[in-house]
């Protein structure tokens, strides 16, 4: 019998091959413009200057448009399973 050789390659590693995921990628940038219109938001629906803005509030609209980016990506939607 013959057998071919099996060439085994080193995966690297894993936060390389995280960081370079293309699921990753897309997530990490929808997050981060979610973030800054969670921002745009805040300050364009209260209308005033953003150091006069309580930062609770500044931080509570960021997260929630980090979250809304992060389901944008990672809904199943957005995967084709629905």
């Amino acid at each position: 019998m013959e057998f071919k050789q099996l060439e085994i390659t080193p995966e690297g590693n894993w936060f390389k091959r995280l960081y370079y995921s293309q699921q990753v990628r897309k997530s990490v940038i929808y997050i981060l413009i979610g973030a800054v219109l969670g921002l745009v938001f805040t300050y364009f629906a209260e209308g005033m200057q953003i150091n006069n803005m309580n930062s609770k509030d500044i931080i509570s609209n960021v997260f929630f448009g980090a979250f809304f980016g992060f389901f944008i990506t990672n809904s199943p939607c957005a995967r084709n399973k629905c």
